[in-house]
């Protein structure tokens, strides 16, 4: 297990012995902060622990202030190429900063920067993509390979150490799952920096989630990783929620229900489908960490799940509750009654470990 320094952003800790933190970024236009607010309270109702915004120009470097006041995350201001954004966004109160030193001016602008940062006490991300490696270093490695992905960020880290900055957390990432476990595999043995890990580029939402779930998965078992981002060409409260379940199957962190359903077979009597998805989506808001198996089978279903905290086994016109394998309730009738009456038993569930009322399952349909 690698251990990293430890840095703080807007009173999140990454790295050290602190939890893998989960963060995305707002696809809002920044210069309309009602709609990048809006986007960012669903975004912490999530779990989203940091949000990053874009700050392409003057105008979104104005409203910054606005948001971070207002913003239940704290927030990290995406800057390319121009310092005088880097400085417009620490001092509207950014909790950090993405920036590359190497590509926003001349060796007093990266002096102004870190300056800036270090009064602020504020974090820096060195972010090398497989895109934004420079042309030295393509010709010297033969393209964005690994090797030269290390090179371009510890390349940016030198200028930041060079002026005795040390506040920094450290992503290279290539949308080519083995190029990017390779280097952050390279770079973990070059430094102790916190790792903020993630596939750029991943593609929409099934391939993308399946190209995040194995590279970052890789990563994290191998004990690398301080937080992670999700990219998904979607909702970025997807990214999120594919975040949390990639945590949750890796045993690092968990949140909200995990649901297990069966696939599905010829002995299935009831719309499993249907109903394993109105579970989750009805459980959506739930925070509180148990298992719930919906299972297409009254014979096998129980003996399949019984070490779920509760779940419901449904066959034709009929269905049974079952908690811990132990069946405690039948019920008659179809999905929506199925549906129903586990969300009630969920409900009662919830009450008895004294969860408090607004985390309800019992939401509209």
């Amino acid at each position: 297990m690698r251990k990293s320094l430890q840095i703080n952003v807007g009173g999140v800790k990454i790295g050290g012995s602190a939890p893998v933190a989960v963060q995305s970024m707002t696809n809002t236009d920044t210069r309309d902060a009602q709609a990048t607010l809006a986007q960012i309270s669903r975004l912490a109702e999530a779990g989203c622990e940091i949000v990053r915004v874009a700050v392409p120009d003057a105008a979104a470097s104005k409203v910054l202030s606005a948001i971070c006041l207002a913003s239940p995350l704290p927030v990290i201001a995406d800057i390319h190429f121009d310092h005088k954004l880097a400085l417009a966004s620490i001092a509207a109160g950014v909790s950090g900063l993405r920036i590359n030193p190497g590509n926003i001016g001349s060796e007093q602008a990266v002096d102004a920067v870190s300056k800036a940062a270090a009064e602020r006490n504020i974090p820096l991300r060195i972010g090398v993509n497989s895109g934004s490696v420079e042309k030295e270093l393509l010709r010297r490695f033969g393209g964005p390979t690994p090797e030269a992905m290390v090179e371009s960020a510890l390349g940016h880290v030198r200028l930041l150490e060079k002026r005795n900055f040390y506040n920094l957390k450290i992503s290279i990432k290539s949308s080519s799952v083995p190029d990017t476990v390779a280097a952050y595999r390279m770079l973990a043995e070059k430094c102790d920096y916190p790792l903020h890990i993630g596939i750029t580029e991943a593609g929409t939402l099934l391939r993308g989630a399946v190209k995040s779930a194995v590279g970052l998965g890789i990563l994290l078992s191998q004990g690398l990783g301080d937080t992670i981002r999700v990219s998904l060409t979607h909702d970025p409260v997807r990214e999120v929620e594919v975040a949390w379940e990639i945590l949750r199957s890796l045993s690092l962190r968990a949140r909200g229900p995990e649901i297990i359903s069966c696939p599905t077979c010829g002995r299935t009597e009831i719309d499993l489908i249907s109903l394993a998805t109105q579970v989750e989506e009805r459980l959506a808001g739930v925070k509180e960490v148990f298992t719930l198996a919906v299972m297409g089978c009254v014979v096998n279903g129980p003996g399949e799940a019984k070490e779920a905290d509760l779940g419901i086994a449904g066959g034709r016109g009929k269905g049974v509750i079952f908690r811990k394998g132990e069946m405690t309730r039948s019920v008659v009738g179809g999905t929506a009654e199925l549906l129903e009456a586990l969300l009630q038993e969920v409900q009662l569930f919830l009450q008895e470990r004294q969860v408090p009322c607004h985390a309800s399952p019992v939401v509209p349909a």
